[in-house]
């Protein structure tokens, strides 16, 4: 089950990383490299976890969030670990028909076959930067190029949701101005095409345009759990 959430702010505060035992530790970094030797294009870099998630006391949320690299994902696959929670951002992307833009994973990221918003998982700043509401837009922005081509300035992406996950996920989903969706296709392609040429897999090994939760078995392989309850969310707003 995913929570759907709205809130008129968003803040963003910094806790301590979590403490992981030695023998969870151990394991931890075992399942990474096995991870690795299986997907060699998986990198540890820098990465913010969830660490809560709260109201404050006006109409607004909270997150929680520490410093981690994404190694400590692979506590996932550690028995009688606590599974360390992702903060990630999307952003949906739709067509002047009303329909939006989803992307199958490719082979080389850490979800192969996987169908979702574009999007990832948040990078924490660097230097005095904050990580706050505006990085994160920026954030969602650049992910929105690099596995669309469609270039839009993060001051034109507005949130719309905050999704909750079963699993303690924290989504914070942003909603891009409309496109044809000729230009959708046409950017898709370009991209995957200049990522081939230069040796590298586009994230996006194949895209889609759907209009409703309805048309998701349709898609051929699984998708991420938010994905029918934020389009059956973007259909009511539409019909209402």
């Amino acid at each position: 089950m995913t929570e759907l959430l709205t809130a008129e702010g968003l803040r963003l505060v910094e806790v301590a990383p979590p403490t992981v035992p030695a023998e969870q530790r151990a394991a931890m970094n075992r399942a990474w490299d096995e991870a690795v030797l299986a997907n060699p294009a998986l990198f540890d870099g820098p990465v913010a976890l969830c660490a809560g998630l709260s109201r404050d006391a006006g109409e607004g949320l909270v997150v929680s969030w520490s410093r981690t690299t994404y190694r400590y994902f692979a506590l996932r696959r550690v028995p009688d670990a606590t599974a360390l929670r992702s903060l990630f951002v999307s952003v949906v992307q739709p067509t002047d028909d009303g329909r939006v833009f989803v992307g199958r994973m490719s082979s080389s990221t850490s979800a192969p076959g996987r169908w979702q918003f574009p999007g990832g998982s948040v990078e924490p700043p660097t230097g005095d930067e904050p990580l706050d509401e505006p990085a994160l837009r920026r954030h969602a922005a650049l992910e929105l190029a690099e596995e669309t081509g469609i270039a839009t300035p993060a001051a034109a992406l507005t949130r719309c949701l905050v999704t909750h996950g079963e699993d303690g996920q924290i989504g914070v989903h942003y909603l891009a101005p409309p496109l044809p969706a000729s230009r959708l296709h046409e950017r898709f392609a370009a991209l995957a095409a200049a990522e081939t040429a230069q040796g590298r897999a586009p994230e996006f090994d194949r895209m889609a345009l759907v209009g409703s939760a309805a048309q998701l078995p349709d898609l051929v392989g699984p998708h991420v759990l938010y994905l029918e309850p934020v389009l059956a969310w973007l259909n009511r707003r539409v019909g209402s």
